[in-house]
């Protein structure tokens, strides 16, 4: 399905992520429209470049956060104002968060900017990482570090839409299952983007 060489790999993400998002993605995404008063923030989504089974590394927050505690999510968060750019912000956040050094990282290009329940207009920074990996969690944010198979992610059979109503608003998240995890909402929401972009041939979800 991918590319096992690190260099054709490389070429492979980059080449998809050139392409045109919006003919790709299309409406598919359950999202929230876009108001204009968005707070900017940004993740770093990162593929691990296993030879024989490339993954996506992703964080379960620590219990004990006043936000979104336990949840599943990127490396990430908000756009400082000394950050120079959304890459910035989410190679800093990751960082701080698991460790993962800057140089550990090349960034191939960005995902469409996706829009949060809770208003925050995230841009999904992919970045691809060659193992070994040298990380070290912060403790008091991250309770977890783990992996997903990419093959597992790229195939959009995987996710599941649910119903919610919040505010008096309805709308729809996905979700995804790898084991004792479950990934959702917005995470959910930009992995199937990343699955869109990257497998633009599957079954729509």
């Amino acid at each position: 399905m991918f590319p096992s060489d690190v260099e054709d790999a490389r070429q492979w993400i980059r080449s998809r992520l050139a392409g045109d998002w919006e003919t790709i993605v299309g409406g598919d995404l359950p999202q929230r429209p876009a108001t204009g008063a968005e707070r900017p923030a940004a993740v770093l989504v990162p593929l691990v470049w296993h030879a024989e089974a490339p993954a996506v590394l992703l964080t379960r927050r620590n219990d004990m956060l006043s936000t979104h505690a336990g949840q599943v999510s990127f490396p990430g968060g908000k756009i400082d104002p000394h950050d120079p750019s959304a890459v910035h912000a989410a190679l800093r956040e990751a960082r701080e968060e698991v460790g993962l050094a800057e140089a550990g990282v090349e960034v191939l290009g960005i995902l469409p900017d996706y829009i949060t329940i809770t208003c925050f207009r995230v841009t999904p920074v992919v970045g691809l990482l060659v193992p070994p990996l040298a990380l070290a969690p912060e403790p008091s944010e991250v309770a977890e570090v783990f992996e997903v198979p990419l093959k597992l992610v790229l195939d959009p059979r995987q996710y599941e839409r649910h119903s919610y109503v919040r505010d008096g608003m309805a709308g729809v998240y996905l979700s995804l299952t790898y084991g004792p995890h479950r990934v959702w909402g917005a995470t959910a929401a930009m992995l199937r983007q990343l699955s869109a972009i990257l497998n633009p041939d599957a079954a729509a979800l």
